[in-house]
């Protein structure tokens, strides 16, 4: 974090097939090593995938996934005396949006399936049908705020 101003938000382009900017989001976050066409290519073939799999829009199934996988609220590390505590802070909607892609795509990466349009496809579905590892990362995450309600008033 900046200590001297704040750091304006760099506009996203929508993506050139699907027009979304969550779409252009989730191809910089798999993209490695510079490679965009790359990470396209992969998110495309996995969308086809979920097309032939299920029949309905690839995006709706894409878009219930993320909004599946975002979390509410998160645990932050806070010093008060000499000891730590695990306080439950909400989180703003740009930071739910990014923690679900990388959730998403960590898990899909993890998974034991051919390729990784294969994995992201399946990934998508588990999180539309609200089941699968982000999801169970999500609500463990939500069960650690809970669980660590009393330490609430040490908000900062």
């Amino acid at each position: 974090m900046p200590r001297r101003r704040e750091v304006p938000e760099r506009p996203i382009i929508p993506d050139s097939k699907y027009n979304s900017k969550l779409v252009s989001k989730f191809v910089c976050s798999i993209m490695r090593d510079g490679k965009k066409s790359t990470a396209d290519s992969i998110l495309y073939k996995a969308f086809d995938i979920i097309e032939e799999k299920t029949g309905e829009s690839p995006l709706k199934t894409f878009e219930k996934a993320v909004e599946n996988v975002r979390p509410a609220v998160e645990v932050k590390s806070r010093r008060v005396g000499g000891s730590t505590y695990q306080v439950p802070t909400e989180i703003r909607h740009s930071r739910r949006t990014a923690l679900a892609i990388r959730w998403i795509i960590d898990f899909a990466r993890k998974r034991s399936e051919k390729n990784m349009a294969n994995k992201l496809a399946s990934e998508f579905l588990d999180a539309s049908n609200e089941r699968g590892a982000s999801i169970k990362k999500k609500e463990d995450t939500h069960k650690m705020a809970d669980a660590n309600k009393a330490f609430a008033h040490f908000r900062w």
